[in-house]
């Protein structure tokens, strides 16, 4: 460049650092643009291809989601069949009829508290069911009261025994019934399901 004229020289100059500040133009403005919105889209394309995944996952497990569903509306179908239906109090006293028959307790008090048709139930707000209360009181021994009430319990997991009350029993004046001293009257509280109406 120093055998160059001044003159071509200056213009050699302006034409190198025109050039240069077209291609820095060209750069931020559209090779960098375009970068940026390429950059966007595939961001965009795995968003979309992880909706995609997930999409195709639950078409593939429809088949299993729905044999869940199946199985999950035949239990609670098997679960409504314990719940009281009906009259409350009719329905309540056979199956304490029936479920009491092997054990040695003598339950000759059953109330029902509340209303007939049922109340909301107190332990989960906004449940779909009611709930019924009854009132039962009995004597029995020690061992069969806790057996009577742990195979209650089992057989019936929709039922909650609350409120249980022991007390000795006040059955000792006969000679003869020395051994039902030891017996307990108990008082306890039953809240089953109240199966909705149709």
């Amino acid at each position: 460049m120093r055998h160059l004229p001044k003159d071509k020289r200056n213009k050699l100059i302006l034409v190198i650092v025109i050039t240069v500040m077209v291609l820095a133009g060209l750069w931020f403005g559209l090779i960098s643009y375009q970068q940026k919105h390429l950059a966007e889209l595939a961001e965009r394309k795995s968003a979309i291809q992880t909706k995609m995944d997930k999409v195709q996952q639950v078409v593939k497990n429809a088949d299993f989601v729905e044999s869940e569903t199946l199985i999950a509306t035949k239990r609670l179908a098997q679960l409504e069949e314990d719940m009281v239906s009906g009259d409350p109090y009719a329905w309540m006293y056979s199956k304490m009829k029936e479920f009491k028959l092997p054990y040695k307790i003598d339950m000759p008090q059953l109330v029902l508290s509340g209303d007939q048709k049922g109340e909301p139930v107190s332990l989960l707000p906004k449940f779909p069911y009611k709930q019924a209360k009854f009132t039962v009181g009995g004597t029995a021994f020690y061992h069969d009261l806790g057996r009577f009430i742990a195979d209650f319990e089992n057989h019936f997991p929709l039922f909650r025994i609350v409120n249980l009350d022991l007390q000795p029993s006040l059955l000792q004046a006969d000679a003869d019934k020395e051994k039902d001293k030891e017996k307990l009257t108990f008082k306890m509280e039953i809240i089953p399901l109240v199966k909705p109406s149709v």
